[in-house]
């Protein structure tokens, strides 16, 4: 398997665990034509808006970026303007990070499967439109990590019609 679908793999599958231990349900859009790769709803939580529902755009890379306060990325036009329109379900950037070496991506014994680096995420609602033609670094706040916790605060403050 080539290794950008096997990013795209891992980067479902983190998101995945993500969610299984937040009690969120995962769908998959048949196809990404307005870059929405995983459709997140959180069934259960009591709010103005039951059930919240999140759609994020996922990249896997070894390659970011990093300094003490953002993880920068090179993200596509198209997904950049895809996630920056208001939209009925807020949409978020997603960014996987894992090490060079495909085979330090995980580590296993029977007490447990750890993932290697970890994911961030971003809301690009409201940015700017760019003169840029092909794509445009976005920054992801390194504080903003994809966790259990910050998955179930943000479906909590989308059930009060709040942003994620």
């Amino acid at each position: 398997m080539e290794l950008n679908q096997r990013k795209e793999l891992f980067s479902k599958a983190y998101v995945r665990a993500v969610a299984a231990v937040a009690g969120v349900r995962v769908d998959q859009p048949e196809s990404d034509d307005n870059s929405i790769d995983l459709h997140l709803t959180a069934v259960g939580i009591q709010g103005p808006a039951n059930c919240p529902e999140l759609n994020l755009q996922l990249k896997c890379t070894s390659r970011a970026l990093l300094n003490a306060d953002y993880i920068r990325y090179p993200l596509s036009l198209k997904n950049y303007n895809d996630l920056r329109i208001d939209s009925f379900v807020p949409r978020l950037l997603v960014v996987v990070l894992v090490p060079e070496n495909i085979g330090d991506w995980i580590q296993q014994s029977e007490q447990e499967m750890c993932t290697r680096y970890c994911a961030y995420w971003v809301s690009l609602l409201g940015m700017p439109a760019t003169q840029n033609t092909t794509n445009i670094t976005v920054e992801l706040p390194r504080s903003n990590l994809f966790t259990v916790e910050a998955l179930e605060s943000m479906m909590q403050r989308i059930s009060q019609r709040g942003l994620p």
